[in-house]
Parts: structure tokens; C-alpha cells; sequence
């Protein structure tokens, strides 16, 4: 239980730091945040629960083709709200495209012989 606590708490900190820099700093914010920080972490936390090559392998390259779905977002939110749309609602619509993006990689990834 306590190994969970120190990787929730490790987690949050990481996303509380990267809160704080951007309302200063929003460019080295959006720099922290696109660092691959959560990713990296996961690695470690799986590789010590589970060290076993073929797992990990295909973990990390799951994780590369479940970003590119996710990359559309961060063109999309900025795009709306720059066009007048709520923060909510560029939100709303931005996690939704992601999803759809991310089903439609679901869908397809496996045709071209994509293990995810």
C-alpha cells in the first residue's frame, strides 16, 4: 500500500509542478508537460512489478501509437478558444476528438499490424 501511495504522490507532484510553472510560464509549462515524465514513470513502475522484456516492449511502442492519436488535441483546444469557444466546451469537444481518434486507432492499428 505504501509502494501505491509513493507512486500517486510522485505522480501528483509532477502535475502539480507543471500547474504551477504554466501560470507563469506557459510555454515551459506546455514544455514540462509534453516531456514524456508520466510515461517514463510507468515504465519504471511496470518494470519493477513485472521485469519481463516482451511486456515492456510492448508497452512503450503501445504508448507511441496511442499519442499520436492525442497529438490533434492540442491544435484543436487552442484553435477554439481563440475562436470565441468556452474553455469547457474547447475541452469537452477537444477530449471527445481524442477519443474518437483513439477508437479509430483501436480499430484500424491492428490492420497494419499494430499490436496495441
Amino acid at each position: 500500500m505504501l509502494y501505491l501511495a509513493l507512486k500517486a504522490a510522485l505522480s501528483g507532484v509532477l502535475i502539480a509542478i507543471i500547474s504551477e510553472v504554466s501560470k507563469r510560464y506557459p510555454g515551459i509549462g506546455g514544455l514540462i508537460a509534453s516531456l514524456p515524465l508520466v510515461s517514463v514513470l510507468g515504465m519504471i513502475w511496470l518494470w519493477r512489478d513485472k521485469p519481463d522484456v516482451e511486456n515492456m516492449a510492448s508497452h512503450v511502442e503501445a504508448t507511441f501509437w496511442f499519442v499520436l492519436p492525442s497529438l490533434p488535441m492540442f491544435l484543436l483546444i487552442p484553435w477554439l478558444l481563440r475562436n470565441g469557444t468556452s474553455f469547457w466546451l474547447a475541452l469537452l469537444i477537444g477530449c471527445a476528438a481524442t477519443i474518437a481518434f483513439y477508437s479509430a486507432m483501436i480499430a484500424i492499428g491492428p490492420k497494419f499490424g499494430l499490436r496495441l
